[in-house]
Formats: C-alpha cells, structure tokens, sequence
C-alpha cells in the first residue's frame, strides 16, 4: 500500500482476490463495520479510480483506494509549544511528553497541553489534521505518547492497545527496597469515594496488572530503580500499585510519597513498542529522560 495525493492505495493481492471490499476493509484490513460505513457514505471508497460500493467484489491486481488523508478540524487550538517527535510517518506520530502539561484539553478552550502543541506542529508543517491520542500520561508523568493521523490509524491502534500489542514500559524512582527483585502486582483499582481525583486498591474496581523489575537500588538515599510494564491502562495505575506494596514513588504526595526530593512524581513512559498497523514493521522507540530524573539514574 502507498500514498497517492490524499489517497491510500492498496493493490488487491491474491489472497484477498474475490472477495468484497467490506470483507477486505474489515477481515484484512481490521477496519470497525461503523468506520465502513462512514467511509461508504461519504464516498471515500474506490476501486480503480472509481467510486466503490462496499458489496463489490475486487480481483487480484485491482486497486482499492481509501481518502484517508483528508483535510480536518484540529479538534484543539493550536499552540506553539516544544515537541520532540521520537517517530513519526503518514499514519502516526509518537512524542516525548514533558512533565506538567496534560495530555489533551478537559474543555474545549483550555490551552497549554500536549494536544495543543501537536495542533501547532501539525500547522507548521501544512497537515491539518485531528489531533488523535492513543493514550495518556498523567500531567506530571514524562515520555512517550501515541498519536494517530487518520481515523483507519486511530481504529487500528485503539484495537493494538486493548489486546495489549502495544508495549509500554515505564521507569519509577520508588522509596524504599522492594522485597522482591522482580514480580506481578494483580490488584484491582477503583475511585477513591473520599477524594476527587485519587485512585485505589478495592475489591470492586477493574482488575489491575502491573509486572515491574528492579533495575538498581541506591542504598545510601533508599531508592529503588523499577523497571514497569502494563497489562492494563487503569487511571494512576502504577503510582496506586507501588504505593499498595509500600513503595510510593518519590515525590507522588497523593500516593504517600515521604520523600520530597522532587516536586513531582517520578515516572517516564521511557519505551513504546508496537507492530506498525499499515506496514506491519516493527517500531520501538525509546524517550530520554528528563533532567529532574536524570540524577538518579
């Protein structure tokens, strides 16, 4: 598959011969029946440079085109803002969040987010386009983030993510020597009724996996260097987990961080690692981490 203009082309090859273009739009390609649809109704289907209908039937060779690349609303202002791209092709971009600002705006005129930025670059370099986050980052936590160019992209990551095919991993300075070199913490999170916006351990909240790794200890500040991986994406997850088995994160006051010697909690999303949804490459990219963490390390 290419680009061609603001055009996906596909050229048809045998296996996906004789079937239908919602067949292939949705078992080969993995597009939602609703995206079909949209796309069906807004003419944004061909088969050989001709307006397609989803019932017909494409043979080998033949060229199927999708108008993916299509001038948008950015959904956000756009705000000039640091952004450093870590990857980024026709259908994705990942970027290397700082630590606090959001992720994306909680209304419609709020400013001064990562969403915001994304908007300003995507202006800067003539691509007006949707902002579209895969994920999120807590407004104090730092590194890598996914963003999707195109609604196919957005459909396809949304679906890695929640079968756990996209890889995060995450890097923590908590209090203390965990018990444990390496282990699996499997406790399910749920809202906090005495408090807004904190989360914790309770029996009735979703299941809850984090498995984590201790990188190194620092024994003369009592540090513990945790290596962290998800198999779920609950609010505040691992701030909640580590401070659960009595290690909180430094500088995580909300979690029970004694330890003032940062004005935030410290946790990267320091690694991403995913099977590219359009050229089935394999993309991994690793985000630096930022100066406050750096002397620890």
């Amino acid at each position: 598959m290419k680009r061609v203009g603001e055009w996906l082309e596909i050229n048809i090859p045998e296996n996906w011969a004789n079937h239908t273009v919602f067949h292939i739009l949705t078992k080969e390609l993995g597009a939602s029946k609703a995206l079909v649809q949209k796309w069906n109704q807004m003419k944004a289907i061909r088969k050989n440079d001709q307006q397609a209908d989803v019932n017909h039937r494409l043979h080998i060779n033949d060229s199927l085109s999708l108008h993916l690349f299509k001038t948008e609303d950015y959904g956000v202002i756009p705000e000039q803002l640091p952004i450093e791209v870590l990857y980024e092709d026709d259908h994705m971009l990942i970027v290397n969040k700082q630590s606090g600002i959001d992720t994306h705006p909680n209304a419609p005129e709020q400013t001064g987010t990562l969403a915001n930025g994304i908007a300003y670059y995507y202006q800067m370099n003539e691509q007006q386009l949707k902002v579209r986050h895969i994920h999120r980052l807590d407004k104090d936590t730092s590194g890598a983030i996914i963003f999707a160019k195109h609604d196919l992209a957005h459909t396809l990551l949304d679906k890695a993510l929640e079968q756990r095919k996209i890889k995060r991993t995450y890097i923590a300075i908590a209090e203390g020597k965990l018990a444990q070199r390496k282990g699996t913490i499997d406790k399910p999170i749920g809202k906090d009724r005495h408090h807004a916006t904190r989360r914790r351990v309770s029996p009735a909240g979703q299941r809850a996996i984090t498995h984590f790794q201790v990188k190194h200890y620092i024994p003369d500040q009592q540090l513990s260097i945790v290596e962290l991986r998800l198999d779920t994406g609950r609010t505040h997850q691992i701030r909640v987990h580590l401070s659960s088995i009595g290690h909180p994160i430094i500088g995580d006051v909300l979690y029970g961080a004694k330890k003032r010697i940062m004005n935030r909690q410290a946790l990267h999303a320091a690694k991403v690692t995913l099977i590219h949804p359009l050229t089935g490459e394999r993309v991994e990219v690793e985000a630096e981490f930022p100066k406050d963490m750096l002397p620890f390390l």
